[in-house]
């Protein structure tokens, strides 16, 4: 009887000690979640949080979001904004976190008016580039907002940047494809959900207004002293007089051997 007990106690341990028992991914990070909060806490009460103090549950989800993208947890709150409800990555960020795994982006040309840039994933030769500006920002009703108005340089780079990462390297920006200044024209966290404006008219923008019928020049008249519609053959015709020009007499022509001088 005894043994059969020891058996089966051994047999317990075996079953413990079987890999369903090992910590899951999930319960790996629900540790770094934990973890996370602990620092949060403290972070909340610095200056070093920025616009997230006081927040030391939007700074815990800021922490593990940065996680997931490599970013260690000082760079996440700089890199990470909330608009709209969800979270961004700023536009350096995601350069960085790009270029940080290998994948080419660079700037072509940049001026207040136009952003050219292009960009390949790690390993490949051919390029992809885009084109964003000022008349691309207007038709999308970009240029009321106040960051586009003090610096549309920065925010055609900002632009453009988010597109070209899309293009070359989605998979690494781990469900945050869109950089803070395409969801708001700023980067500056609030820490409220901003309505989303409603849809843009585009048929309204590019519509071309009617143009009025052109009407038919009037009949101009090469006035000479024989062809004046006033002329009543006598050689002589007088202008009719208007308020801003005296009437104005045409002498008559001397008939050949008349004597007249």
């Amino acid at each position: 009887m005894t043994s059969e007990i020891a058996t089966r106690d051994e047999n317990a341990v075996v079953t413990a000690d079987t890999p369903a028992a090992q910590p899951t991914d999930l319960m790996q990070w629900v540790e770094s979640a934990r973890q996370a909060s602990i620092v949060a806490q403290s972070l909340a009460k610095t200056s070093f949080a920025g616009a997230y103090r006081g927040k030391p549950d939007e700074i815990t989800a800021a922490i593990l979001t940065g996680q997931e993208l490599g970013l260690q947890p000082m760079t996440a709150l700089k890199s990470i904004d909330v608009i709209q409800g969800q979270p961004a990555l700023r536009a350096h960020a995601m350069r960085g976190i790009l270029q940080a795994r290998g994948h080419e982006v660079e700037v072509v040309e940049s001026t207040d008016t136009l952003c050219i840039m292009r960009g390949r994933r790690n390993g490949s030769e051919s390029w992809q580039q885009v084109v964003w500006d000022i008349p691309r920002a207007r038709l999308l009703g970009l240029l009321g907002k106040d960051q586009w108005k003090k610096q549309p340089k920065t925010m055609l780079v900002a632009r453009a940047t988010g597109e070209i990462c899309r293009l070359v390297a989605s998979d690494a920006l781990h469900g945050m494809p869109y950089v803070a200044e395409e969801l708001d024209g700023s980067s500056v966290y609030t820490g409220q959900v901003i309505a989303p404006k409603a849809p843009l008219n585009v048929a309204a923008i590019t519509a071309v207004p009617e143009q009025p019928a052109p009407t038919a020049p009037e009949e101009q008249y090469t006035v000479g002293r024989d062809d004046h519609p006033d002329d009543d053959g006598d050689g002589l015709w007088q202008q009719e007089e208007t308020d801003d020009q005296p009437a104005v007499a045409w002498p008559a022509v001397a008939e050949p051997g008349s004597g007249a001088v």
